[in-house]
């Protein structure tokens, strides 16, 4: 006669009972504290767009010596409108991709040589793709001024690369603005470990400027805009965690249905 499969010893329900509680405590205890972190995450966030806010509509400050660039921080610097005054270096301009609300193009940036020596790179604004060549063929009018007083937020280095490539400054291919990486390839002796994004952000509510073609590059462009969707994530936490919670609860109820069924006294069974 084939046999029939036995049902579980009480210990072997009790092992699995233990495991099944000791995942789901863990689980919950987990996505509990995931769904905590992007609370706080989020209060972070908050925090952060409000200081940025304030700080970018901010007067202009003077930009920090160079004995205090190795304190500057993005904590406390990013964003801060800064003033510089120096030289163009515009031999030494590099472009580097962008994609803005005009379309993609490239971000110019010429180095400033300031008063102590010291240089310090500035975005002067976005070109359009097309004018990738004229730019760096002829990166200043030739009736620029030689000193240039600029007006710009201060904004902290973009290593590696970006748009999923890597900088190739030997083809100069730049996909993000790396600062240091710049500054060997250009070979600026003392470059700061930041640059500038030229131009202010016009005040909340005023229309654009009108794009013509003596508008390019186009400065004060800055986008400063923070994704905030930590409370989005942090429900979704709480959410698995609650339904790992009612899995256990219903598991629990399950088994113990199952307990009582088994320890009920059993009907005698009569033969016809």
């Amino acid at each position: 006669m084939p046999s029939h499969p036995t049902a579980p010893g009480p210990q072997a329900r009790r092992l699995r009972q233990a495991v099944l509680a000791v995942v789901g405590i863990a689980l919950f205890l987990g996505f509990t504290a995931l769904g905590t972190w992007q609370v706080q995450r989020r209060a972070w966030k908050l925090a952060l767009i409000e200081r940025v806010e304030q700080r970018v509509h901010a007067a202009p400050v003077a930009l920090p010596p160079s004995p205090e660039w190795p304190q500057v921080s993005a904590a406390r610097h990013e964003y801060l409108p800064v003033t510089a005054q120096g030289q163009w270096l515009p031999e030494k301009t590099v472009l580097t991709q962008a994609l803005t609300d005009l379309g993609s193009g490239f971000w110019v940036l010429t180095p400033l040589q300031l008063a102590d020596g010291s240089q310090v790179l500035v975005n002067r604004g976005f070109v359009p793709q097309e004018q990738r060549a004229k730019w760096l063929a002829t990166p200043l009018p030739a009736s620029a001024p030689a000193t240039a007083t600029i007006q710009g937020l201060l904004r902290m280095s973009e290593p590696d690369g970006g748009f999923l490539r890597t900088n190739a400054p030997a083809e100069q291919r730049w996909y993000s603005r790396d600062v240091a990486a710049m500054g060997r390839a250009l070979q600026l002796p003392q470059a700061a470990p930041f640059f500038i994004d030229a131009g202010l952000p016009p005040p909340p509510g005023s229309a654009p400027t009108p794009v013509t073609e003596s508008t390019w590059p186009r400065a004060g462009m800055t986008v400063v805009r923070f994704s905030n969707s930590h409370l989005v994530y942090a429900l979704t936490w709480y959410g698995l965690a609650l339904m790992v919670a009612g899995a256990g609860w219903y598991v629990a109820r399950y088994e113990r249905r199952l307990r009582d069924a088994r320890s009920a006294p059993q009907p005698a069974s009569h033969r016809p």
